[in-house]
């Protein structure tokens, strides 16, 4: 079983479907109390930095996400949910992120070009990663932010994109790890990663 954390900053529904598209057996999840049942945990997340870290932690999340990573257990961020999982972000001066990569959080540079980034641009793979399975250097995936992560360890991105400067599209290490873009509106190949997910989530059960 996955659990997808509904801590009320995100489109659910899309990241339900595709999942179950895939072959998912998923649940959304609203009490932290309830996370530990589950084989493996998916934190989405649209919005505000801010917002998102303040609740997640006013619902009790945040523990047991740290518990269940520390655990092993496979966990996955979109967007939001990816950002969230550095230690902070510009978008929120002093509010501190969960920290399972250590790293910041960096509004694109106003350099005249359109920001948020929005559509469809392409990956280069940094490291290998079991998400990455069947899915080629340089494959398009849907992106829409105008904060990136900026990881302080190289290893830890998976696959980098360039808009305005290169920042880190996939991040990963071992059971943790997070997507820029969001896979549920990436058609093939972010289809293919969240079967990957799927996948290695049954693998552990």
């Amino acid at each position: 079983m996955i659990a997808i954390i509904d801590y009320n900053m995100g489109n659910l529904l899309s990241v339900s479907k595709a999942l179950e598209a895939v072959g998912g057996n998923i649940r959304l999840v609203e009490k932290a109390g309830e996370l530990e049942k589950f084989d493996s945990i998916i934190l989405p997340g649209v919005g505000h930095f801010g917002d998102g870290m303040e609740n997640l932690r006013s619902r009790g999340f945040e523990k047991p996400v740290l518990e269940a990573a520390e655990a092993g257990k496979p966990l996955l961020g979109i967007c939001l949910g990816m950002q969230m999982m550095l230690d902070s972000s510009e978008e929120a001066p002093g509010i501190k992120g969960l920290g399972l990569f250590k790293g910041k959080v960096l509004r694109f540079p106003q350099t005249g070009e359109k920001v948020p980034h929005m559509g469809w641009n392409s990956i280069k793979i940094r490291n290998a990663n079991p998400l990455m399975e069947g899915v080629p250097d340089g494959s398009y995936f849907y992106f829409v932010h105008s904060y990136y992560a900026a990881p302080d360890e190289p290893e830890a991105t998976v696959a980098g994109c360039e808009y305005i400067n290169e920042f880190t599209a996939i991040i990963g290490r071992k059971n943790v790890c997070g997507t820029q873009f969001h896979p549920e509106k990436s058609q093939k190949y972010g289809l293919k990663i969240l079967e990957n997910f799927v996948g290695n989530s049954q693998g552990r059960s």
